[in-house]
């Protein structure tokens, strides 16, 4: 099976720091991957060399089998792309559905409309109009992932994101990234919290001083938890 996303022997910097040293890792169409390691390995720089955000030097990226080594954060969602950032990034200034429709803005064709994302979180339908930012943490995180899903993407990044949030609620998000993943599209999931990966990832890639170090199988149990635990502790 050829590979929605590639990348092979990533070098990867911010200035003169050498974040990544020669990372491979990908992800097939429709896949569930969880990338997992302590804070500082390189996982966000992952994300962010995805996206044209970070210095790649050495290395190839590939997406739907195009090259996207010199990908512009701009075109990643063009291309089928999107990303639900480390703290939500929602715009302060406009409302739950306006924010919505700022992930529609790429012009992509696809199932998720707002209606459909309504149907996923009643919630952010009941705050339509309420500010983004007047949401609580837990309604922010959906009100992200919606934003993401309105580019209907073959491909979402999740870069922590269930981080400081109320354990009903990571239950909550673990239900709708595994329907979301079930419709079809892939997920590539950064996250510290593994009973959450274990729920929803089916592989895993461990990581350590800015590379893969440690793969496998994600398998929901007490014994599978474990394992990833320890590789988080590489």
């Amino acid at each position: 099976m050829s590979a929605l996303l590639n990348l092979k022997n990533v070098h990867a910097y911010y200035g003169a720091a050498h974040i990544l040293h020669g990372l491979d890792l990908h992800v097939n169409a429709g896949e569930r991957v969880a990338l997992v390691g302590r804070n500082g390995v390189g996982k966000t720089t992952v994300v962010n060399t995805i996206l044209g955000l970070a210095s790649l030097r050495e290395g190839h990226v590939h997406f739907g089998g195009q090259d996207h080594t010199k990908l512009r954060a701009y075109m990643a969602a063009q291309h089928g792309i999107a990303v639900v950032p480390q703290g939500r990034r929602i715009v302060a200034n406009l409302t739950v559905e306006e924010n919505l429709l700022l992930g529609a803005a790429v012009g992509r064709k696809g199932p998720w409309t707002v209606a459909e994302i309504y149907k996923l979180f009643p919630i952010l339908q009941e705050r339509a109009h309420t500010p983004g930012t007047a949401l609580s943490g837990g309604q922010q995180q959906m009100l992200a992932v919606g934003r993401a899903l309105m580019a209907n993407p073959s491909l979402i990044l999740l870069d922590e994101p269930t981080e400081g949030l109320a354990p009903v609620i990571v239950d909550q998000l673990a239900v709708i990234f595994s329907r979301v993943a079930d419709q079809g599209t892939a997920l590539l999931l950064i996250e510290q919290n593994m009973s959450l990966v274990v729920r929803v990832a089916h592989r895993y890639l461990a990581m350590a001083k800015g590379s893969v170090v440690a793969q496998g199988q994600v398998v929901n149990s007490r014994e599978g938890l474990h394992d990833l635990e320890a590789h988080v502790m590489v």
